[in-house]
């Protein structure tokens, strides 16, 4: 497969409708004239393993094998499963567990084994950092983190080399730092990480 660039990654973004302007607060809570919505790219079998089968060339090519592949529950499960089988390691996935990531479900990581964090959209890092210490509590020695997008244009520190398919830098602001032209939208909130509020 030849390698794929941002604009690729943005296509498939385009092509299934997924690339939205507005007005949103993300996950992080933070608000941002565009919103990726990923699971109109990732309920396309073909259109996630074009972008997943890439994004498993470009973790083999920055850091070699890895053994397993683990992602944050509930966003980062289609990716990582769908990255993992390219990479030929078994998926598992971190779920909140009292406000904590852990592994669950019969889950477990052999010590030492050689982890790849697995996200979907990577724009403050916090998620990534939460699931890497889960990892790391687990004894997985984590190797890189990737993710789909990075949408901090490279700025988002996970603990990690971080392997993005695609980087982009698209603003996001505190509630209380709007400039006028995107506090005038008015708000939608798709983000997933209040929903377990």
């Amino acid at each position: 497969m030849t390698a794929m660039t941002s604009d690729d990654v943005l296509d498939e973004f385009r092509a299934a409708g997924a690339l939205r302007e507005g007005h949103f607060v993300l996950s992080s809570g933070l608000h941002s004239p565009v919103f990726l919505q990923k699971n109109l790219v990732f309920m396309r079998a073909d259109r996630c393993a074009r972008l997943c089968q890439a994004l498993a060339e470009k973790i083999t090519t920055a850091v070699g094998a890895v053994d397993v592949a683990i992602s944050p529950a509930v966003g980062g499960i289609i990716p990582g499963y769908e990255t993992a089988r390219w990479l030929g390691v078994p998926s598992m996935y971190v779920e909140r567990e009292g406000g904590a990531f852990r592994l669950r479900r019969g889950f477990h990581i052999e010590p030492g084994q050689k982890v790849v964090m697995v996200e979907d959209i990577v724009t403050t890092g916090l998620s990534s950092r939460e699931c890497i210490q889960a990892i790391r509590d687990a004894g997985g020695d984590v190797v890189a983190a990737a993710c789909i997008v990075d949408r901090s244009g490279g700025r988002a520190d996970v603990g990690v080399p971080l392997v993005a398919l695609a980087t982009l830098d698209v603003p996001a602001y505190p509630a209380d730092s709007l400039p006028a032209e995107l506090a005038a939208l008015p708000v939608e909130d798709p983000g997933s990480r209040r929903l377990s509020k």
